[in-house]
C-alpha cells in the first residue's frame, strides 16, 4: 500500500471553474433580485459550500429543503455553462500521470455538489486514477472544517501527516491545515497574500514535481 496520498480540491485546483461560477450566480442572482458586487463572491463565495452562500446573499438563514431547491437551480444553471467548456489548470493531468506512476494514492475532495464532480471527472476520463472522490453530500461539516480531508485520507488507507492538499481557497487551505496536512496553494483564485501560510505556491502544475512532494513530506 502506498504511504503517500495528493488530495485535491476541485473548483480552483483541478479546473479553473470559478469565472463560470460567477457568471451562473449573476444569473441565479439576478433571477431572484438579489443584489451583489463582485468583490462580495470574492470574500462570500470563492472556496464556500453554498449554504453559507445563500445565507449570505440572501441575508437571512436558507437551510433544509429550500436550500437544496435553491442549490440543485443555480449548479443546474453552473453545469449548463460549464459543460462544453471543461478544461484543467495547466499541466494538471500530466501530473496525475506522474503521480501515478510513483504509486501515489490520489483523491478529489470538493464541497461542490456530486453532479458536479461527476461532470468534471466524466469530462476528464479520470475517475480510474482516483482512489477517493468525497463531494459536499459525504460530509456533515463542511470547509475549513476538515472532515472532508481526515475522510479522505481514511478511505485511501494513509495518515494525514502523509498527505497533501492542493487548495485555492481560506477555508480550503484551513481544512487541510486542521487536518494535520500538508498543503500547497493554487493561486488560480486567490494570491499567496490571500491566504492561509502554506508549504508552497504554484500558479499550475508545471511548477510542481513528485520529488519535490516527496521532499516535502519527509520534512
Amino acid at each position: 500500500m502506498s504511504q503517500h496520498c495528493v488530495i485535491f480540491d476541485m473548483d480552483g485546483v483541478i479546473c479553473h471553474t470559478n469565472p463560470h461560477h460567477v457568471k451562473a450566480f449573476e444569473a441565479f442572482f439576478d433571477k431572484y433580485q438579489i443584489l451583489y458586487t463582485l468583490q462580495e463572491f470574492e470574500e462570500h463565495m470563492y472556496g464556500k459550500h453554498n449554504g453559507y452562500i445563500m445565507s449570505h446573499f440572501f441575508k437571512r438563514p436558507v437551510k433544509g429543503e429550500e436550500l437544496r431547491k435553491l442549490e440543485d437551480e443555480k449548479e443546474s444553471m453552473f453545469r449548463e455553462i460549464y459543460k462544453d467548456c471543461v478544461e484543467t489548470i495547466p499541466h494538471y493531468l500530466a501530473f496525475l500521470d506522474k503521480l501515478k506512476a510513483r504509486n501515489f494514492k490520489t483523491a478529489v475532495a470538493t464541497s461542490a455538489p456530486r453532479a458536479n464532480l461527476d461532470l468534471i471527472i466524466s469530462a476528464l476520463k479520470i475517475e480510474d486514477k482516483m482512489d477517493s472522490m468525497l463531494s459536499s453530500e459525504d460530509v456533515s461539516h463542511h470547509k475549513p472544517d476538515p472532515e472532508v480531508y481526515l475522510k479522505s485520507a481514511q478511505i485511501v488507507g494513509v495518515p494525514p501527516s502523509k498527505c497533501i492538499v492542493f487548495e485555492d481557497s481560506f477555508s480550503g487551505v484551513s481544512a487541510a491545515l486542521n487536518a494535520g496536512m500538508k498543503v500547497v496553494g493554487v493561486l488560480s483564485t486567490h494570491t499567496k497574500e490571500e491566504l492561509p501560510p502554506c508549504d508552497f505556491y504554484i500558479n499550475d502544475y508545471s511548477e510542481v514535481n513528485v520529488d519535490k512532494l516527496l521532499t516535502l513530506l519527509n520534512s
